[in-house]
């Protein structure tokens, strides 16, 4: 049995040419049944495109679950070798068939579909794992952002009402103390006002008390 690696890179040679890697847009994975595309606002998901580190991905799990016996992986290594002359697609699929059960493989076309969808069971799995693990990076990472993100926004305002309480303040100061300054020119003019009608009032009584005691020196002797 050859070893995982070699059989890896030969799986992936079924499927994908070396040149055709960089950029070639993925094929839509089908919606599962009885599902129906809904309406929807949101910005469409980006387009992907077949990835070198995936597609070597996906010959590794092929190989590491790769079935005994010749069956659909074998079939296809024959399709894919006659892809370059020049048949017709169901000439290509009728000889790489004669060929399939030439090498010793099952006479039975069900071996290759039975073959074919275990391997598409096999990715199946394989994508709902990586699906589960790209659903905890994002509620590990962008969850955390988030988090981050609302604890911002409402420290922001809070600091907000802050500010606006702080201003409503500021006005409510600057209006007392252009009042207090009104006061207190008020205050200190009824002060003064005060100290000068005591002073003529006690000048007004001495004065008539120091007349009287020189009356007093002058006329009582």
């Amino acid at each position: 049995m050859p070893d995982s690696d070699n059989l890896g890179h030969k799986i992936l040679s079924f499927f994908i040419k070396e040149e055709s890697l960089s950029g070639k847009p993925a094929p839509a994975s089908p919606a599962p049944a009885g599902s129906s595309a809904a309406p929807t606002s949101a910005a469409p998901a980006p387009t992907g495109t077949v990835d070198a580190k995936f597609a070597e991905h996906f010959a590794g799990v092929l190989a590491k679950n790769n079935l005994p016996g010749p069956d659909y992986f074998e079939f296809r290594e024959t399709l894919r070798s006659l892809a370059s002359l020049g048949l017709s697609e169901d000439q290509q699929y009728q000889a790489a068939w004669a060929s399939f059960k030439a090498l010793g493989g099952a006479p039975d076309v069900a071996r290759l579909t039975s073959t074919a969808n275990q391997y598409l069971a096999i990715l199946g799995k394989d994508r709902e794992a990586f699906g589960q693990s790209v659903e905890a990076a994002i509620a590990e990472r962008v969850g955390g952002l988030q988090r981050e993100q609302q604890q911002l926004q409402a420290d922001s305002e809070a600091l907000t009402r802050q500010l606006a309480e702080i201003q409503q303040k500021l006005a409510a100061n600057a209006t007392r103390l252009a009042a207090i300054g009104g006061e207190v020119a008020e205050q200190s003019g009824r002060l003064n006002q005060n100290r000068h009608n005591y002073e003529a009032t006690y000048g007004h009584f001495t004065s008539q008390i120091r007349a009287d005691l020189a009356k007093i020196a002058q006329y009582l002797k």
